[in-house]
């Protein structure tokens, strides 16, 4: 299939965990195909944003691939990547708020997660296109600090490096007054989390003509 962006993801394994991702956002991305969203009203539209991604959080974010680079080459940086990269945990993973969204994310030292970020960003920066001034004014919109503007120079994204935080995205901003009522929905569903959580593998997912992300390839970290 060919792919109009690609991604680099931690995608949890398969599991208690990575079915309620899928059936939550109503879109499996480890399977390429719809979830079956639980009946709650407004579930469908909170979740209407981060759906197209998948159940994930991001290590380096969506990217069109450079002139004179393709996807076979690209899957083999991704493996020769991971062989060289060592597994990190934290000691567990919690349902957090950030600003007005709800996600799952580290708890306790998560600096080893952040080097596994720091190294899928700069060891497959050469496979990512510039980005185009359209997407550059886009985060711009969010008022930068001046390091996230030059990061997102650097790097085409402001929040990566010392700006990246780990999160798995469970619902899109959400109205004020809602926050508390979707916190305990989601409370009364998760499954255990993890703890340890150990991110010890990443994921290589590629961009559909329908704007829906796909996991393409699984990789173990080993280094």
């Amino acid at each position: 299939m060919s792919y109009t962006r690609f991604a680099i993801y931690y995608m949890p394994p398969e599991g208690p965990l990575a079915d309620f991702g899928a059936s939550w956002l109503g879109w499996d991305a480890a399977h390429g195909r719809p979830g079956d969203q639980p009946d709650l009203p407004g579930l469908d539209d909170v979740t209407m944003t981060p759906r197209k991604y998948g159940f994930h959080a991001t290590l380096k974010p969506p990217f069109r691939l450079a002139a004179g680079r393709d996807a076979a080459a690209l899957d083999r940086a991704v493996a020769a990547l991971a062989a060289e990269c060592a597994p990190a945990s934290a000691s567990g993973l919690r349902l957090s708020r950030l600003g007005r969204f709800l996600a799952l994310t580290p708890e306790g030292d998560a600096a080893g997660i952040d080097r596994v970020a720091a190294a899928c960003v700069r060891g497959l920066d050469g496979f990512r296109a510039p980005a185009s001034e359209a997407e550059l004014a886009r985060r711009r919109a969010a008022r930068l600090s001046d390091r996230q503007e030059a990061l997102l120079a650097r790097w085409g994204y402001p929040y990566v490096m010392e700006e990246f935080r780990f999160h798995m995205t469970l619902t899109g901003r959400l109205p004020q007054a809602e926050i508390a009522r979707w916190v305990a929905l989601l409370e009364a569903r998760l499954p255990a989390l993890p703890a340890p959580f150990v991110l010890d593998q990443v994921a290589l997912m590629g961009e559909r003509a329908d704007g829906r992300f796909e996991l393409i390839q699984r990789y173990a970290l080993s280094g």
